[in-house]
């Protein structure tokens, strides 16, 4: 599956790319989803950044979800859905592969410019899929970006109506 940096995604969809970094910007606290030695799920909570042309997750050391995606990158990050049930910004995922990142020239960037406690973990998401969804009226809105293609509007009702692109 293709993938690509956080920068391409901003430059081929920038309004779609600053309304999901505007939804992770709401909340420190994200949700992360790795794989298990085991093929089973794990679901944690992480900080997530946008800098330098990059998404950025970050961890302690050694600590279950930074093993995890040392053995398996696959990974899935939600912007945290809130305090209640409006979700009036939407709901945001991001989906792809997660690259360890050694460099010491970034990590020094990294550490001057988040102040994260030391040491800890750093990874770049490969973004293979961003996807929101609202709610406008009665339907569902789901917008869908994969590296490469356009942006994917798709509606569907509460009835039993076939989904639909607008």
């Amino acid at each position: 599956m293709t993938s690509s940096s956080w920068k391409e995604f901003q430059s081929a969809q920038p309004a779609f790319a600053d309304t999901v970094q505007a939804r992770f910007g709401q909340y420190k606290h994200q949700v992360l989803a790795t794989l298990r030695k085991d093929g089973s799920p794990r679901v944690t909570g992480l900080e997530v950044y946008v800098l330098f042309g990059e998404l950025w997750l970050g961890m302690m050391p050694n600590s279950r979800k930074a093993l995890d995606l040392l053995r398996d990158p696959r990974f899935a990050v939600q912007a945290n859905p809130g305090p209640d049930a409006e979700m009036a910004d939407g709901d945001v995922r991001v989906s792809g592969r997660a690259v360890e990142e050694t460099d010491p020239g970034i990590l020094a960037r990294f550490t001057e410019e988040v102040k994260p406690p030391e040491p800890f973990h750093l990874f770049r998401a490969e973004l293979q899929e961003v996807v929101r969804t609202t709610l406008d009226s009665d339907e569902l809105v789901v917008q869908v970006w994969r590296p490469g293609k356009p942006l994917r509007t798709i509606r569907r009702t509460g009835d039993d109506s076939a989904p639909y692109e607008s």
